[in-house]
């Protein structure tokens, strides 16, 4: 236990650590090159060129099957919100049914679509960046409950799963008969705290790349299954964002307003250079290009949320529901802590090490680095001298 924990655990109903939001990107490989994409359709659909008629249908007949499967599923198609999407589909999920689409969301987003340029029969390909309408299927998977895929409908399929380990923890909790109080993603309660922070360390990626491959798989019916197993015509996943976060549940809602504002005051230096060396054990040289800076946002809230940055990644320490306080950390690109970005380059960074600063030295780079670091910025998060009841420092 640390010194901030110690301090005040008196005070401390529940403490547990899990991953946050995890987003996955999803491409099929084999068609970012286009000539590969000319071979697929030459040896497997006997077509030849690939023109741009061809590549309007294909996005057609995807619009045509959303629809159909939109009334089959009594799941509507609706225009993307301009505010936050998770509350405004939050009704539809009300009477969810296990694997069943609830709402399905059309946006207009920047996707990598394949395009062919050419006339009459001299047509080649090109990958271009575009705007085009997206759909975001709104699922409740059986195993991973509340969760979303965002494919877009023009070929190579791009895709982007979005998952949450607090719904995944709840259903366990459920399936172990564990009484909890859940509040969108947090737990407030729990009355085995214990079983709690060893499911949420059992999380692995198999667990993610399942569920993925499922809904990808059923979401992009152009595809037969011997195209599937002989052509590669699969989404592979890969990390977008992930978020790990560290939470103190506090018995009495008057000692967290207290010491919000000595939070502030005690991490309004941890954005120095020296203290993100420590926390996410990278060396910061005068040649670092990214940003260097503690920012205090939100203002308008009762509780403002603290954000650090580091390269692509933050570090934030927020009060939610009045009662639980937050260290969350976060990556948009893990290749900053020395990861590649594929899943099974990491196949176990779901599961999570001592959180000591020297586990991530001591264990493997590519097995055991992202949870080392997110376990090591949300123990380090937490301010570093608070005093002890017996009034030494740690």
């Amino acid at each position: 236990m640390n010194a901030f924990c110690q301090h005040h655990q008196d005070n401390i109903r529940l403490q547990y650590r899990c991953f946050d939001r995890l987003l996955l990107n999803g491409l099929i490989q084999p068609f970012q090159q286009p000539e590969r994409v000319v071979g697929f359709f030459n040896a497997y659909r006997k077509l030849y060129p690939v023109s741009r008629d061809r590549l309007r249908q294909i996005s057609s007949q995807y619009h045509h099957w959303v629809e159909q499967r939109s009334e089959q599923c009594k799941a509507p198609i609706l225009a993307a919100p301009q505010g936050r999407r998770d509350e405004f589909v939050e009704p539809y999920f009300r009477r969810a049914q296990p694997d069943q689409i609830v709402v399905i969301l059309k946006a207009r987003e920047p996707a990598r679509i394949l395009t062919s340029v050419g006339k009459d029969n001299r047509w080649h390909l090109e990958l271009k960046q575009r705007w085009v309408d997206q759909y975001n299927f709104y699922l409740h998977d059986a195993r991973w409950g509340r969760m979303f895929v965002r494919l877009c409908p023009y070929f190579p399929f791009s895709a982007r799963v979005c998952l949450n380990q607090h719904h995944w923890l709840a259903l366990r909790l459920r399936e172990q008969g564990i009484g909890f109080r859940q509040s969108s993603n947090a737990f407030l309660s729990c009355s085995d705290p214990e079983a709690l922070q060893k499911l949420a360390d059992s999380l692995t990626a198999r667990d993610l790349i399942q569920c993925g491959q499922k809904w990808l798989a059923y979401l992009t019916p152009f595809f037969s299954e011997k195209e599937r197993k002989q052509a590669g015509c699969q989404h592979r996943l890969f990390f977008s964002q992930v978020e790990y976060c560290d939470n103190l549940i506090f018995r009495r809602r008057a000692a967290l307003d207290q010491l919000g504002d000595r939070l502030l005051d005690a991490n309004r230096t941890i954005g120095q250079p020296n203290k993100l060396t420590v926390i996410f054990g990278r060396k910061i040289t005068p040649r670092y290009p990214g940003q260097l800076q503690t920012v205090i946002e939100d203002l308008n809230l009762a509780n403002p949320v603290e954000r650090s940055h580091y390269k692509h990644g933050f570090i934030k320490q927020y009060v939610r529901d009045h009662l639980l306080l937050r260290t969350e950390a976060a990556t948009n690109d893990v290749t900053d802590y020395g990861l590649g970005k594929r899943w099974s380059t990491c196949r176990h960074c779901c599961r999570r090490c001592k959180p000591s600063p020297s586990a991530t030295r001591t264990c493997n780079k590519t097995s055991w680095r992202l949870s080392s670091i997110a376990a090591s910025c949300a123990n380090s998060a937490s301010p570093p001298s608070w005093p002890t009841a017996n009034g030494s420092r740690d």
